[in-house]
């Protein structure tokens, strides 16, 4: 019989524990902070969707990215380009998304990888910036293991899907401000450095 009370004392005093933590929790909310500071520490990435009321950061929508320069490959694909950045690190990061607008899959992504980097293994680092008026050609940038700063794994692009795509390079010189961008299989063009 006294087994039985201390398992029915031991259960009121957990019932009366978790009670308690969980109040003490639900306090912790973060009301104390100002308005301001509570939007500021929200990632800008998943905005809350709130039936409420507003946010303060919902007044700003989020636009698609401006198509800046589109390349036209094979068989239907095409890269949309939609920046050329100069970052304080010293390199330049191209980006946007590689198209199938195709009726078939595309399989003929080997060409990309260049010959410069064998082991990046299938990815796109065959691209290539030149500066025309200091006469040098920028390869991707590599990391301390030899594999490329850009796009790999796209083996196959399916009929009617994108691929985000990405290459970083060596900065050229602060007065260099258009670059020609060539990616294999793809024709050339010119790209405005922007930052």
């Amino acid at each position: 019989m006294s087994i039985r009370r201390e398992v029915s004392a031991r259960g009121g005093a957990a019932v009366a524990t978790s009670a308690f933590l969980l109040f003490t929790l639900a306090g912790c909310g973060g009301g104390d902070q100002p308005k301001g500071a509570q939007g500021s520490s929200t990632p800008k990435a998943a905005p809350s969707v709130s039936a409420k009321s507003p946010s303060a950061d919902s007044s700003k929508a989020v636009e698609p990215e401006q198509v800046i320069a589109t390349v036209k490959g094979q068989a239907g694909i095409a890269l949309d380009i939609t920046s050329a950045s100069r970052d304080a690190g010293g390199f330049v990061t191209v980006s946007g998304q590689i198209k199938n607008s195709g009726d078939k899959p595309f399989a003929n992504t080997s060409a990309w990888r260049g010959n410069e980097l064998k082991s990046s293994g299938v990815s796109v680092a065959g691209v290539t910036l030149v500066d025309k008026a200091g006469k040098k050609r920028y390869y991707v940038l590599r990391d301390t293991d030899g594999r490329c700063l850009c796009t790999t794994g796209v083996a196959i692009i399916d009929a009617g899907q994108s691929v985000p795509f990405f290459a970083q390079f060596p900065a050229p010189p602060a007065t260099t401000a258009d670059v020609e961008f060539n990616f294999p299989t793809f024709a050339s063009t010119t790209l405005k450095i922007s930052g």
